[in-house]
C-alpha cells in the first residue's frame, strides 16, 4: 500500500523531487483520457473532454502534479497547439477574406459578436463571477484555447489561478458540442430546408458567396465572337481564373490533346475546363453550352495524374516561371493545397506539399515527375528551425503590451495569441520569400494533439479540487443552463442571418456556423447530411479568423470587466 501511495502522491525520495511522477500522473491521465474519448453514442462523441475530465478526477482526489511543472507544462502544450494550428492555417488565411469569403468571416464576425452579447447579459443579470462567464463562453463555443487565453490574462493581471474558468468550460463543453447540432436541426425547420434542393445546389456551387473548391465541366464553343482567337484572348477578355485541360477539334472529334495560351479555338470545339464555382455562369455565357462528354475514352492519348511538390527549391515560385506546357507539352489544371482544390492561375505561388493535376501524355508526365519531385520521403522530414525560431517569436509578441483605446491597461496576445499569430504569418508569408514552413499532415497533427492533451490534463488536474463542489450544487446546473443558451442562441440566430441575408446554402451555412464554433463534431455531423464537400469548405474558410477572434476577444473581455 505504502508503494501505490508513494507512486501517486510522490516521494522526493523515490521520484527525483516530483519530475518522474509528475509525468507519470500525466502520461496516466492522458491515457485514460484518450481511451474514454473513443466512446461514441449516437456518432457522437466528446473526444479530447475526457482528457480534461479524467484530470478534473485525478486533481479532485489530490492526485497531482508540482504545481511550477503543472503551470509549464499547461503553457507549453498551449503554445504547442497554437502554432502548429497556425501553420496549418495559415496559407489560406487572408485567401479566406477575398469575395464570398469576405461574407462568409462576416458571418462568422456577427455570431460571435452574438456570443459574446448573451455572454455579458448573463454576468449582467445573474451573480455569476466574470470569470466563469469566460469559461462558460469559451466551453459553449468549445474554444479550448480561448480558455487558455482567459486564464493567461487573468493571471497576468492577479497573479495566481483561477479554478472557476476550467470548471465553467468542463461544465459547458458537453452541451457546446451537443447544442450547436440541435441548433442545426431547430435550423433546418425554422429555414424550412428542403434537403433534396439543397444537396443539388450545394453540388452545383449555387447558394454559397464562393467556395475555395473547383469544378470540372465540359463546354462546347458556340460563341462567333471567339472563334479563332487563342485562350489566352479569352482570359484578358473575361477576366476570371479558369484552366483548359483538354481540347477535342471540330474537325477530327475522335481525338484530344492539351491547350495552352496560344491554342486557337474554333465553334464546335469541345473543351474541359477548370473553374471556380462562382465563375461557371461567366465561362458558359462566354464560350458557348455546356455538354456531356465521355473523356475516359481518351485516355490512351492523354492522362492525368497528381503529382506533389517535394523539391525545396520550388517553394514560392509561380507556375508561370515553371513553364511546364512549353517545356513537356503537360496543363496544370488545378492545385490541391490543404485539401482544398484550387484553379492553377498562371501566377499561383507553390509551396511544399502542393498536389497539381496535371495533363498529358506518360513521357511528359514522368518528366514533370522529375521537376516537381513527386517523392514522399523529402517530406517526411521535419523542418524544424521554423517551428522553433516561429514559437521564439511568437513568445516575444505573446508579451508585447498593445493599447486600445478606453481600456486602461494594455492587451497582450499572450501565449495563445502570440505564438498563433506568427504561425498564420510564417505559413503564409513563408512561400514568398522561399521560407519552407511546411511539415506533413501526420508531422502537424502529432504536434497539434500533444499540445492540446497535454494542455487540458493539466487545466483538469489544477481546477480538480473545486469541479465536483461547483456541479453538484445549483450554480453547476445554473452554469450548464448558461453554456447551452450562450451555445444554441447565437447559431440560430447566425443561421437565420445567413440564409435571408447572405443566401447562403444550409450545407455550406452548416459547415460555417461548424467553423465560427470550433468545432470539429459539428462539422462531422454536417458532413453526414450531405454527399458535398461545401461544409468542410464553408469550416475551412471561417475557421482560422474565428479561431483569431476568440483567442482575442476573450482576453479583450477580460481586460474589460476584470481590471
Amino acid at each position: 500500500m505504502d508503494f501505490i501511495k508513494t507512486l501517486f502522491e510522490g516521494s522526493r525520495a523515490y521520484w527525483a523531487g516530483g519530475v518522474s511522477h509528475s509525468i507519470f500522473i500525466l502520461a496516466l491521465v492522458i491515457t485514460l483520457g484518450l481511451i474514454l474519448g473513443k466512446i461514441k453514442v449516437k456518432n457522437i462523441s466528446l473526444g479530447l473532454t475526457w482528457v480534461l475530465i479524467v484530470g478534473i478526477v485525478f486533481g479532485y482526489f489530490n492526485l497531482n502534479l508540482n504545481v511550477e511543472l503543472l503551470h509549464f507544462l499547461r503553457e507549453f502544450g498551449l503554445v504547442l497547439f497554437v502554432y502548429s494550428l497556425g501553420l496549418q492555417v495559415g496559407p489560406g488565411f487572408f485567401a479566406s477574406f477575398k469575395k464570398g469569403g469576405l461574407q462568409l468571416n462576416m458571418l462568422v464576425l456577427i455570431t460571435i459578436f452574438i456570443s459574446i452579447l448573451t455572454a455579458v447579459g448573463i454576468y449582467y443579470f445573474t451573480d455569476t463571477p466574470f470569470t466563469a462567464i469566460a469559461g462558460i463562453l469559451s466551453g459553449a463555443v468549445t474554444n479550448t484555447p480561448g480558455m487558455g487565453a482567459a486564464q493567461q490574462a487573468f493571471f497576468s493581471m492577479k497573479g495566481v489561478e483561477s479554478p472557476d474558468i476550467a470548471t465553467g468550460y468542463a461544465l459547458a463543453y458537453p452541451m457546446g458540442v451537443i447544442g450547436v447540432i440541435l441548433a442545426f436541426i431547430v435550423l433546418r425547420f425554422i429555414l424550412n430546408i428542403k434537403q433534396g434542393t439543397e444537396e443539388k445546389q450545394a453540388e452545383t456551387g449555387e447558394g454559397q458567396p464562393e467556395l475555395l473548391a473547383v469544378r470540372s465541366i465540359t463546354l462546347e464553343i458556340t460563341n462567333n465572337r471567339i472563334d479563332n482567337h487563342t485562350v489566352a484572348e479569352m482570359k484578358r477578355i473575361i477576366g476570371r481564373h479558369f484552366m483548359i485541360s483538354r481540347i477535342i477539334d471540330h474537325e477530327n472529334t475522335s481525338h484530344n490533346t492539351i491547350v495552352n495560351g496560344q491554342t486557337k479555338l474554333h465553334l464546335g470545339d469541345k473543351i474541359l475546363v477548370v473553374v471556380a464555382p462562382q465563375d461557371i455562369d461567366a465561362i458558359i455565357a462566354l464560350f458557348g453550352k455546356q455538354v456531356e462528354v465521355d473523356w475516359s475514352q481518351f485516355e490512351r492519348e492523354l492522362i492525368s495524374r497528381r503529382i506533389i511538390v517535394t523539391r525545396p527549391e520550388l517553394q514560392g515560385k509561380t507556375l508561370v516561371s515553371l513553364d511546364i506546357n512549353g517545356n513537356f507539352k503537360a496543363t496544370v489544371t488545378r492545385v490541391n493545397r490543404n485539401g482544398v482544390d484550387l484553379v492553377a492561375h498562371p501566377h499561383l505561388r507553390l509551396q511544399l506539399g502542393d498536389r497539381l493535376t496535371v495533363v498529358g501524355s506518360e513521357l511528359a508526365l514522368s518528366k514533370v515527375d522529375k521537376v516537381l519531385g513527386n517523392q514522399m520521403k523529402r517530406l517526411n522530414y521535419p523542418n524544424l528551425i521554423p517551428i522553433f525560431v516561429g514559437i521564439a517569436l511568437g513568445c516575444l509578441l505573446a508579451t508585447a503590451p498593445i493599447a486600445i483605446p478606453g481600456i486602461p491597461t494594455p492587451v497582450r496576445l499572450g501565449l495563445a495569441g502570440g505564438p498563433f499569430i506568427v504561425a498564420i504569418l510564417m505559413g503564409y508569408f513563408g512561400p514568398r520569400y522561399h521560407l519552407v514552413t511546411y511539415n506533413t499532415i501526420s508531422a502537424n497533427m502529432m504536434l497539434r494533439e500533444m499540445g492540446i492533451n497535454i494542455f487540458l490534463a493539466c487545466v483538469g488536474l489544477g481546477a480538480g479540487q473545486d469541479f465536483f463542489h461547483t456541479l453538484i450544487n445549483e450554480q453547476g446546473l445554473q452554469w450548464i443552463g448558461y453554456g447551452i443558451i450562450i451555445t444554441m442562441l447565437p447559431v440560430i440566430i447566425g443561421g437565420i442571418i445567413g440564409r435571408y441575408v447572405f443566401h447562403i446554402n444550409y450545407y455550406t451555412l452548416i459547415g460555417v456556423l461548424s467553423g465560427g464554433n470550433t468545432n470539429p463534431p459539428a462539422l462531422a455531423y454536417a458532413n453526414d447530411r450531405t454527399a458535398s464537400d461545401t461544409p468542410s469548405v464553408g469550416y475551412a474558410t471561417v475557421y482560422p479568423f474565428a479561431m483569431l477572434l476568440r483567442i482575442i476577444s476573450i482576453q479583450i473581455l477580460m481586460m474589460i470587466f476584470l481590471s
